[in-house]
């Protein structure tokens, strides 16, 4: 697409939108160069410094989970005692960036809205770690705390999967990995997800959006993908393009959240449509006048508070 015809995103997005990405941190060092990852990962954490602040407090404990590859950090979120279920939560970051001190409100905020303890899993980051080794992690962790879940306080008997952008893809697979192999870790009863890539390599919005504002154009997304994934065959996984999965039996109640201009709206709409066509428990909510990674925003955005109240409120209702 020649960048002319793209949509001219920046005059419409939405005042508090505006307001968020004109946010300026002046102690922050230039973006670092392509492939960087060490530097783009410093950069990264430094910049979410200033939109975590302010987050709820609450309970909190570190540990550590053992996996085949090597140890994983994760961060446990108790907003109260005897919580009715337990999330795991996957961040985003593109698979190459992103910890759990950079998602660290974004967790916060859903375990108070939820009132049920979220876990944050720091799966390994590509390209250093590749398809499907955050997933394997992930898995890990869900069986490590069910079989501690006495130790860690935990409900493991009702559990679900949440995640933004990467994140949101890495929770819809591990749902869908526990289901495909018969991994029982405690029912799944939702997977929640904000503005995630499912497996599309073309679409309208990828066509029509994206750009310096977001860190999604076309060259991105595709060293996004270049990092995470081991070779061509990847890309046809069941577990990365997760439309070759079966989508038609037994998915988890999904809450599929998609930004109005992300060009990776279409990735949500297509879930969406598909879980819906098949009579899947599902719902897809759109937000006006937002980009990607707006669920960062908090701090300045109703918009992202509200996206976050709505997956807690799914989320119970399914519970």
């Amino acid at each position: 697409m020649k960048p002319e015809n793209k949509i001219p995103v920046l005059d419409l997005i939405s005042d508090e939108m505006k307001a968020a990405i004109n946010v300026r941190q002046n102690d922050l060092p230039p973006w670092p160069s392509t492939n960087d990852y060490p530097a783009m990962r410093q950069h990264y954490a430094l910049e979410r410094r200033y939109w975590n602040e302010g987050a709820p407090q609450m309970e909190t404990r570190e540990c550590e989970v053992p996996t085949a590859y090597a140890a994983v950090n994760a961060r446990l979120y108790h907003p109260q005692p005897g919580s009715k279920a337990t999330l795991f939560y996957l961040h985003g970051g593109g698979f190459i960036l992103g910890n759990l001190d950079t998602h660290d409100r974004i967790m916060r905020l859903l375990a108070s809205y939820s009132r049920c303890t979220v876990i944050g899993i720091d799966y390994s980051l590509s390209p250093e770690a590749r398809f499907p080794q955050a997933i394997e992690e992930t898995i890990a962790a869900c069986r490590y705390f069910s079989h501690q879940a006495g130790e860690y306080q935990l409900n493991m008997d009702t559990i679900g999967f949440a995640g933004d952008s990467a994140g949101a893809m890495l929770a819809l697979a591990s749902a869908l990995w526990l289901r495909d192999r018969d991994i029982h870790c405690g029912r799944v009863a939702g997977v929640l997800l904000w503005y995630g890539l499912y497996g599309l390599q073309d679409s309208v919005s990828r066509r029509l959006l994206g750009g310096e504002w977001d860190g999604l154009t076309r060259q991105d997304l595709e060293m996004y993908e270049n990092a995470l994934l081991r070779d061509a065959a990847d890309r046809e996984s069941p577990y990365y393009c997760l439309f070759n999965n079966d989508l038609t039996l037994d998915v988890p109640p999904c809450f599929i959240a998609g930004a109005e201009f992300d060009p990776l709206l279409d990735d949500s709409r297509l879930l969406y449509q598909t879980l819906k066509a098949h009579h899947q428990p599902c719902e897809y909510k759109q937000y006006s006048g937002t980009l990607h990674a707006f669920l960062h925003y908090s701090r300045v955005m109703k918009a992202a508070d509200a996206a976050l109240r709505d997956g807690a409120r799914f989320f119970n209702a399914q519970i």
